[in-house]
């Protein structure tokens, strides 16, 4: 077959709905991805855009070249169940520039056809709609490419339950032309049942196991098999959710970020024994009757409420995502991502559950990111309750019902999030909820719904707060992702109320009330705790070891579990008694019912930066303190 035979071949494949080239209007366009920007805040921390954000594929114009050619492999990937298999691609192009670059797309055919739904908003049908999962510039690891045209790639591939295909682009990110087109490569089975999600059910002794695969329920029975280590296993059904673009708020999500995300199971376990280790495989039963299994994991179930037994926390906000083959796609976007997700999988031995407080993946609207984070995270959510928080890049959109009016994530208004993730609330669009461990309770707030005084949020912030039985779980535990209480943060500085506005004016009586130790926020990209404090005085002048009546809480800001990193406020805040300008997470040990320790651990080294430790008994926490007593009468 003749070069230009294939090079029409290649293009029918793609561009069938493409009659004439014609080159697209550049500035009809911008809106469509600007939701793609990481808008944080108000604009007033300067933070990289989301680099998918960057490519401007809907002016992509088609110019297949018969001197340039793209080749990878293997072109069979998983053939012994791997869920993630590295690719070596070999490029060549005879007019070869610094500007090429190396898109990975997925479905491989990638054409005007994904445009159809938003048709509408397009000046006129661009040929390309689709933003790759990921890409590299041509002379990443070939510094000679300008001279020779030849370069070879490196990329790591993830199961995403379709094929891949590797496009060859000059013209920068920009004015992209395409010149070449890979042959697909895809998994031995795309469909396969992958990343798992523990998370605490609704009662203490139950616990879910979400996960994502290509069957639907028309093909397949989703279940999970499990029991005692080392015992015989029983099956548990799961439950099946998707959501389509219909579902996203806005652009990209609705247009050039959009990619389905198959189908997300969750399945119940329930009657665990407590401190048990079980094992669990997810599973999709075909109609004849064979089960196609995951590979087996473990996790050890929560302890009773109120247990007295050593019980470990690890806290952080802001992780997003990274690329371990060095993909353009994510360079400097969260550069300590993988250095937390590696400190904690290299520790898991160490600590029993994980909070995430918001913003996870930082998609932004660019759907195949949230496989990508999944997959991520999954040596440390396989084996773990890992329970998290909505956040701006989750939840807020204009006019979708967030409290906060940004176009933060892209058009996502919360969907994927409430989708991949489960938590136990009542209602997962109001990303509310109450969880216990042993000895702590722990009220998950969500800022991105109003949580001011009279909203139906406020309601169950106090409810929470206040059904804690203290005696039996002294450890009452405050969280959400922006920063309700105190922050050095200098765009909250420059507002001059070093909080999210309206957070302590509201909820800080709440927090005197029913004593809570340690409220922990993310959204500010650094660590910071403040003494005990209320109504901006702090109430102990101990800075390390806490005894006695809770007559404030402690505020902790830990948003920097890998995002770019926030700078503090030159003013000096007295209320201050520790910052940390780097990435990092929080680890709170309940050794006993009187004995809690408090940890600031570097993500680089896993080491102990800051720490405190509370000692008391449970009449300190009865005891009457400023606007925290209790009614009395004079009866007797």
């Amino acid at each position: 077959m003749s070069t230009m035979i294939h090079l029409s071949i290649v293009f029918f494949f793609l561009f069938s709905n493409a009659l004439v080239y014609r080159v697209s209007h550049a500035s009809s366009y911008s809106r469509l991805i600007s939701s793609g920007v990481d808008h944080d805040h108000r604009l007033h921390s300067p933070i990289n855009e989301q680099p998918l954000a960057k490519i401007a594929i809907h002016k992509t114009v088609i110019a297949l070249h018969e001197s340039a050619s793209i080749r990878s492999n293997p072109l069979l990937l998983g053939f012994k169940g791997e869920d993630a298999e590295w690719v070596n691609v070999e490029l060549e192009y005879a007019e070869a520039s610094e500007d090429d670059w190396v898109g990975v797309f997925s479905p491989a055919k990638f054409n005007s056809s994904d445009c159809s739904s938003e048709a509408g908003n397009w000046p006129e049908t661009p040929y390309l709609c689709t933003a790759p999962i990921k890409y590299k510039f041509a002379n990443h690891s070939t510094v000679d490419y300008v001279e020779t045209g030849k370069a070879t790639l490196s990329f790591r591939i993830i199961n995403q339950r379709a094929d891949f295909a590797f496009a060859l682009f000059t013209g920068g990110l920009e004015t992209p032309k395409l010149v070449a087109v890979s042959d697909p490569i895809s998994f031995a089975n795309p469909k396969a049942p992958l990343y798992p999600r523990l998370a605490h059910g609704k009662a203490w002794d139950e616990m879910t196991v979400t996960w994502t695969s290509g069957y639907n329920i028309d093909e397949a029975t989703p279940l999970v098999e499990w029991g005692w280590k080392g015992q015989i296993k029983k099956l548990s059904p799961a439950g099946t959710l998707t959501f389509t673009r219909g579902s996203m708020c806005g652009p990209p999500a609705r247009t050039v970020g959009w990619r389905d995300p198959g189908f997300i199971h969750t399945s119940f376990l329930k009657e665990l024994w407590p401190n048990t280790m079980y094992e669990y495989r997810m599973g999709h039963m075909l109609s004849n009757g064979s089960i196609i299994y995951s590979k087996m994991y473990t996790f050890k179930s929560s302890p009773y409420p109120g247990q007295d037994s050593l019980q470990r926390v690890i806290i952080f906000g802001d992780m997003g995502k990274a690329e371990r083959d060095g993909s353009n796609e994510y360079a400097n976007y969260q550069p300590g991502s993988l250095i937390t997700t590696d400190q904690l999988v290299s520790d898991l031995d160490n600590y029993d559950i994980v909070f995430h407080i918001g913003d996870l993946p930082y998609a932004n609207g660019f759907l195949s990111q949230w496989d990508q984070f999944t997959s991520q995270v999954e040596p440390i959510s396989s084996v773990k309750p890992y329970m998290i928080a909505s956040g701006n890049h989750e939840r807020d959109f204009p006019n979708s019902g967030s409290f906060y009016d940004t176009p933060d994530s892209g058009g996502e208004c919360g969907v994927p999030a409430e989708s991949m993730y489960y938590v136990p609330a009542d209602n997962r669009a109001k990303f509310w909820y109450a969880t216990d461990y042993g000895m702590f309770h722990f009220c998950i707030a969500d800022s991105e719904h109003d949580w001011r005084e009279g909203s139906e949020q406020y309601a169950w912030i106090e409810k929470c707060l206040a059904s804690v039985d203290r005696q039996k779980q002294p450890w009452l535990i405050f969280a959400a992702h922006r920063v309700l209480g105190y922050s050095s943060n200098s765009w909250l500085a420059n507002e001059g109320a070093f909080e999210e506005p309206m957070g302590r004016a509201n909820l800080q009586k709440l927090w005197q009330k029913y004593k809570v130790d340690i409220a922990l926020y993310g959204h500010v990209h650094n660590y910071e705790r403040t003494c005990p404090i209320y109504q901006n005085q702090c109430v102990n002048s101990e800075i390390s070891q806490y005894s006695g009546t809770v007559n404030g809480t402690i505020h902790v800001v830990v948003g920097g579990g890998g995002s770019h990193l926030s700078d503090f406020t030159e003013i000096n805040t007295f209320w201050s008694l520790y910052k940390d300008q780097d990435w990092g997470f929080v680890k709170l040990t309940a050794f006993n019912h009187s004995s809690l320790l408090f940890e600031y651990k570097k993500s680089s080294d896993g080491l102990v930066y800051d720490n405190f430790t509370i000692s008391r008994d449970y009449r300190d926490v009865l005891a009457c303190v400023h606007d925290g007593c209790e009614p009395t009468t004079l009866a007797t």
